[in-house]
């Protein structure tokens, strides 16, 4: 049963037991390349395979671009 999360202000929904960076897969978004944050709080790389989002989580995504 899917949940309901909250990304950069947009209602999505998302299968239970969902990771941050199994999250950042299915929005097709480059994990070396974003900084993220779950209900205000930053969380580091090293954590997001572990880190299981709930139900209401507010997330944050920041795309890093480059550019000169």
């Amino acid at each position: 049963m899917p949940i309901h999360i909250v990304v950069n202000g947009e209602p999505q929904s998302a299968p239970q037991g969902q990771t941050i960076l199994g999250l950042l897969r299915q929005l097709d978004l480059d994990p070396a390349r974003v900084a993220v944050e779950l209900d205000r709080h930053i969380v580091k790389q090293p954590h997001w395979p572990s880190t299981v989002l709930g139900p209401g989580s507010q997330i944050e995504i920041v795309q890093f671009v480059g550019g000169g």
